[in-house]
């Protein structure tokens, strides 16, 4: 996945175990399924549940809208929802806009760093390719 000027240069990325890559590739996979059988141009919550049940069509184990604890200088503040947690490791966020945008990335990796996970899935699956929708964060140094 092609990075633009904001993003940080290859050579700061830390790839990420070939398990968790693995685990991505079969998300993705059920992602290109759901686009194909329900197409672009739904809200949000239509493609949670239908990725929902892909995934466990699928037998691939997940979290949905898992309440994570934000917590500022040791003490509690908020609670958060990541769309799904798959494989107790692997963050996916899912979209239903134009364009994922930069604050998109962002909270992809402050959930990464919450979770202390090394890389995380957007999908935005308003496309006419789902190929164009996906975005593959990953740690940096």
């Amino acid at each position: 996945m092609p990075y633009d000027e904001e993003d940080p240069p290859y050579a700061n990325l830390v790839e990420p175990p070939a398990a968790l890559d693995e685990l991505a590739r079969a998300v993705i996979g059920a992602a290109i399924e759901v686009h194909k059988e329900l197409g672009p141009g739904l809200p949000e919550e239509a493609y949670q549940r239908a990725m929902e049940s892909e995934l466990r069509l699928r037998g691939i184990p997940f979290e949905r809208q898992k309440r994570i604890v934000v917590t500022y200088k040791g003490e509690p503040v908020a609670l958060a929802k990541i769309d799904l947690v798959v494989g107790g490791m692997l963050i996916v966020e899912l979209k239903a806009v134009e364009a994922i945008a930069k604050i998109h990335v962002l909270q992809a990796r402050t959930y990464m760093r919450i979770l202390k996970q090394p890389l995380a899935l957007l999908i935005n699956f308003n496309v006419p390719v789902l190929k164009e929708g996906i975005r593959r964060v990953v740690e940096t140094i």
